[in-house]
């Protein structure tokens, strides 16, 4: 469902990003710091009970304002001042989780201007699920006509490493 009050797309649209999860802990406010200007935040704390959860978001928010981030909310429930939403309908940024073509067909259909192909290479995040690698994850991407960010296992160094994207998302990286 489309937000009431609709927030402009930012342009350009980040291309290095932080996926966050609750494992984080208090380290989540180290890797946003590491973040660099422009960079956009995937908020994905399904977990955290719904107070909290709002909580954590406004405080991330302030600093994500402040710091000149994006951040986009993953899951259901819609959170004051989000920017964006992962995986679901809206007038502002939408973002996509793209691990296979019938997920590249949706984030079409679905107008997102950002996909996030994954898992590149084997993650933590996601520990024994088989990666796509560099040459799978490229032909994935080259699928899409929007904004391409490699997810999973990634760093500066690996994204520097593997053709057709745009970006690279983590987790690990930005607590390092």
């Amino acid at each position: 469902m489309p937000c009431r009050h609709p927030v402009p797309i930012p342009r350009p649209v980040p291309t290095v990003w932080l996926m966050t999860d609750e494992r984080m802990g208090d380290r989540l406010w180290m890797a946003v710091r590491r973040l660099p200007r422009g960079a956009g935040i995937v908020f994905r704390h399904h977990s955290t009970p719904l107070t909290e959860r709002r909580r954590l978001f406004a405080r991330l928010l302030r600093l994500a304002r402040s710091r000149g981030l994006v951040l986009v909310r993953a899951g259901d429930v819609s959170l004051r001042g989000e920017m964006g939403v992962h995986r679901g309908l809206s007038r502002a940024l939408v973002t996509w989780p793209v691990h296979d073509r019938s997920e590249a067909r949706s984030a079409r259909a679905a107008g997102a201007a950002v996909a996030f192909v994954s898992p590149v290479f084997a993650t933590r995040s996601h520990p024994g699920a088989r990666s796509l690698g560099a040459a799978r994850a490229t032909a994935l991407a080259r699928m899409l006509p929007m904004t391409r960010i490699a997810l999973g296992g990634m760093n500066e160094r690996r994204f520097r490493q593997i053709a057709g994207f745009n970006g690279w998302a983590a987790i690990d990286a930005w607590l390092t």
